[in-house]
């Protein structure tokens, strides 16, 4: 089967054997109620409240909403207006650790009997994507079409990340038992476990520990960006094609990420709601590199302190991967359910952008083929017939284009630009 096109990247996999460390409680702790797709939860405490861990603090009655719970024990101090990385704005609840890190009374095992109260209880989690943009999980796991193929992406495939691996070797047994949870309850016949190549000791493990399950299947991913991509890892595991305006569930497909599926299965153990994040701390301002756990709506300054950071040379702090992570503008901003990384740099690229040489490289890396330079040229006259028939819709925001141009022009950026002037209908 042919592969889709991509870039080579320096992987910089240097914490990959960093056993993952607990951060210490800090002192104050940021939750805001928007931080999965869909519509933002609304505050159920109020500023004095005692609150514990697994508590639930913000919650939404739509559909396409998750809860929020509170990762400490501690007293709310605030609730003030959030603006998110997309700029919108939300409310957040603010809380003061009391040190007691006391469980909530709320705290069950859920009772899962079939797939209805399996969708509820994975709701009631909190649960969103841990790998991308925060799709809440029980709507994922509740898809209208019959799904025939359950796709693990532990592809992991942005430099200096390592969190998911770290959840793959440290959790193997949990991320077993959560995918065939999913498996068994949403009755899927056939698993694909999607890994680069570049992890062998996961590949390795994961193929022996499967070897007797026929419906497994451990498919070793080529090392090009971006494998991890949901319509790029769909068809190099499956041959199957996602159209523009399509889901994967309309290609018979369910994708989740690997530690999504692991938290599944330790839910429906403990009842313990998505309160704590593996995180990945790199960069060459880190003096201490580290893979750890931090509880969501923990302040970035915590994180870069406890790895030793040299905070005055910061010139970039990126939530995420250099390729698809946003860069923050205050490192005070807190942990979010979506992050698995917080790379910081004493330098920035100030390369300055020039006119487009038509050399066609953008093109040549796009793995879904679009044409960038077309894109660019269509926007900047904001020729919207032109962008519908270049297909910008598709674009997955991987950053390829971008990285990859001479003249150094934001065409990944112009692309999302781009999609914002599209009619909806």
């Amino acid at each position: 089967m042919r592969k889709l096109k991509g870039i080579k990247l320096k992987h910089r996999k240097n914490t990959e054997n960093s056993v993952t460390v607990q951060l210490p409680l800090p002192s104050k702790i940021i939750l805001p109620m928007s931080m999965h797709m869909g519509v933002p939860c609304t505050p159920l405490v109020r500023k004095g409240d005692t609150v514990k861990i697994g508590q639930k603090i913000g919650d939404c009655e739509a559909p396409f909403s998750v809860p929020v719970h509170s990762s400490v024990s501690g007293t709310v101090t605030a609730i003030n207006d959030y603006q998110t990385s997309m700029g919108t704005v939300c409310k957040a609840v603010e809380i003061e650790p009391d040190g007691k890190q006391d469980i909530s009374d709320e705290i069950q095992p859920p009772v899962i009997t079939d797939k209805e109260s399996f969708i509820k209880a994975i709701r009631e989690s909190g649960a969103c994507g841990m790998g991308g943009a925060g799709f809440p999980t029980h709507i994922k796991l509740n898809p209208a079409k019959e799904i025939d193929t359950l796709i693990i992406n532990a592809a992991e495939c942005e430099p200096y990340i390592t969190s998911d691996y770290r959840e793959m070797i440290e959790n193997t047994d949990d991320v077993l038992k959560g995918i065939r949870l999913v498996k068994d309850i949403l009755g899927i016949k056939s698993v694909k476990i999607a890994i680069e190549k570049n992890k062998p000791e996961a590949i390795k493990k994961f193929e022996e520990l499967t070897k007797p399950d026929s419906a497994f299947d451990i498919v070793t991913l080529p090392s090009v960006y971006p494998q991890g991509a949901e319509k790029v890892i769909i068809y190099n595991t499956t041959n199957r094609i996602v159209e523009e305006g399509k889901l994967p569930a309309d290609v018979g497909v369910i994708v989740i990420n690997v530690s999504t599926v692991a938290f599944i299965y330790r839910y429906t153990q403990t009842g313990i709601p998505f309160i704590t994040r593996r995180i990945t701390v790199e960069g060459n301002a880190v003096r201490e590199p580290k893979n750890i756990f931090a509880p969501i709506g923990t302040p970035f300054a915590d994180i870069l302190n406890f790895c030793n950071t040299d905070i005055d040379k910061l010139k970039a702090v990126i939530s995420g991967g250099p390729m698809m992570g946003m860069c923050i503008p205050d490192i005070n901003m807190p942990v979010l359910k979506t992050t698995n990384a917080l790379l910081a740099f004493d330098h920035y690229d100030d390369r300055k952008t020039s006119a487009c040489i038509r050399c066609g490289r953008c093109a040549d890396v796009c793995p879904i083929n679009l044409m960038p330079a077309e894109i660019d040229k269509a926007y900047r006259i904001k020729d919207i017939d032109d962008l519908k028939a270049l297909k910008v819709l598709l674009c997955m925001n991987c950053g390829s284009c971008t990285y990859i141009c001479p003249a150094n022009r934001k065409l990944a950026e112009t692309n999302q630009l781009a999609k914002t002037i599209i009619p909806k209908n």
